[in-house]
């Protein structure tokens, strides 16, 4: 077998491969052996078929193409270990010249993982901020947490800003009625801010049975885009009134929640206050390291298929939190007057920052010589096992090689992470 290779724009690589012909007959025996394992050829067991009858049967254009086919995958991956490649994704096959009793000629286009030149850990300079939580937090978080259900009592009187309220809704643009814009027994917080604002305040001061008709312009970033920023007129008559009652902060209120004392429940949520602060200042650090990271690291031209790649992975993550939204990716699309087109060539900065972030990953853990173990792997395979405890799809997927390697992507990554913190966080 020979080969060249002829470097390409945006970090790919061309070879060109030859493959001797007496190799490809070798090739050529060894596919139609295959084909008769597979085919039922009359008068033959199962590869036992002399190769002029398997010919015969199935044509000679069908025994050359399997026979190319396994002659490619591994004269490739032996001109790319030869030259010491390091490739990212599939290469492009075309086949110059294929014939019987010739050689076989083509060309193998693929990209090559970006160089990366790592910036001096010295030079990133991230502080960790303090992420104390005062009593004062802990205090709003238990009026939050009062205020979650308040017992509900009608009221003959008007309503007041502490109440809540029930109100058959209409709305209508330009006299029209709005597409989606009716309703029953709407229920309106009067004390929370409404999607629409300014339609708590004019409910305020009205009573069970009184109607009223008013304008107010509809939010100019609304998922309906043919309603934003739109004044839109509201005919509302309101059904009931109620008075919210809220429960004392006392010992009752934190039994109720399964906390022996409102000392336990306070000292229960000033921890889970301090762990969340903890989780946000740890989010905000390793975005800081890696901000700095992209932007010290010296790479060579980004090949598009890293790009492309993360690019639909944003998309997949996108629809993912649209489908726990009960949302389609449609209607999403519809609403915001885009194509799927329009959305990807959005992503390119972000996608171009996360394939940047990746390759810095993979550079710091091949210098620290940061690998994951098997122990690594089946602990992580277990603790997703355990987050999903009987689902099929998750035992299924966990079958799959690619699935496992974006799970040892991810220990890694997380490795990588730990020793960037421990070397730059002062």
């Amino acid at each position: 077998m020979q080969h060249t290779v002829k470097k390409l724009d945006k970090s790919q690589v061309e070879i060109a491969i030859t493959v001797p012909a007496e190799v490809i007959k070798k090739d050529m025996d060894a596919a139609a052996l295959r084909i008769s394992e597979r085919a039922a050829i009359k008068g033959f067991r199962p590869g036992k078929a002399p190769y002029e009858i398997v010919k015969q049967q199935v044509g000679e254009a069908k025994i050359m193409e399997e026979a190319v086919d396994r002659a490619v995958q591994r004269t490739y991956f032996e001109a790319v270990k030869a030259e010491k490649l390091e490739t990212i994704g599939m290469p492009q096959i075309k086949v110059e010249k294929m014939a019987p009793g010739n050689e076989l000629i083509y060309t193998a286009t693929v990209a090559l993982i970006p160089s990366v030149k790592l910036p001096d850990l010295g030079t990133i300079k991230v502080d960790r901020k303090p992420t104390k939580v005062d009593e004062k937090q802990a205090n709003e978080t238990l009026e939050s947490l009062r205020k979650m259900q308040p017992k509900e009592v009608t009221k003959d009187g008007v309503s007041t800003k502490e109440d809540k309220v029930t109100v058959d809704l209409q709305m209508f643009v330009d006299k029209v009625p709005m597409e989606g814009g009716q309703a029953k027994d709407h229920q309106v917080y009067l004390n929370e801010p409404h999607y629409i604002p300014g339609l708590a305040e004019e409910l305020i001061g009205l009573k069970r049975g009184d109607e009223k008709e008013f304008t107010l312009p509809f939010p100019a970033d609304h998922y309906q885009k043919q309603f934003a920023g739109k004044d839109v007129d509201f005919k509302v008559k309101v059904n009931e009134v109620f008075e919210l009652q809220y429960a004392e902060l006392n010992d009752e209120f934190a039994k109720s929640l399964g906390q022996q004392s409102m000392e336990e429940l306070k000292k229960l949520l000033t921890a889970n206050l301090e762990r969340e602060a903890e989780r946000k200042e740890d989010s905000r650090v390793e975005e800081a390291i890696l901000d700095q990271m992209i932007e010290k690291t010296e790479f060579s031209e980004i090949p598009e298929i890293l790009v492309d790649s993360e690019k639909r992975k944003m998309f997949y993550e996108l629809k993912s939190d649209l489908d726990r939204r009960g949302l389609t990716i449609d209607q999403y699309l519809a609403d915001i007057k885009k194509t799927e087109e329009q959305i990807f060539k959005d992503f390119t900065e972000n996608a171009t920052k996360r394939a940047k972030a990746a390759l810095i990953s993979r550079a710091v853990a091949k210098e620290h010589e940061i690998s994951v173990t098997k122990e690594d792997l089946d602990k992580e395979v277990s603790a997703i096992r355990a987050a999903y405890p009987g689902d099929k799809t998750v035992e299924e997927n966990l079958k799959k090689d690619e699935v496992l390697d974006t799970v040892a992507a991810t220990i890694q990554n997380r490795k990588v992470i730990a020793l960037l913190k421990e070397k730059v966080i002062k």
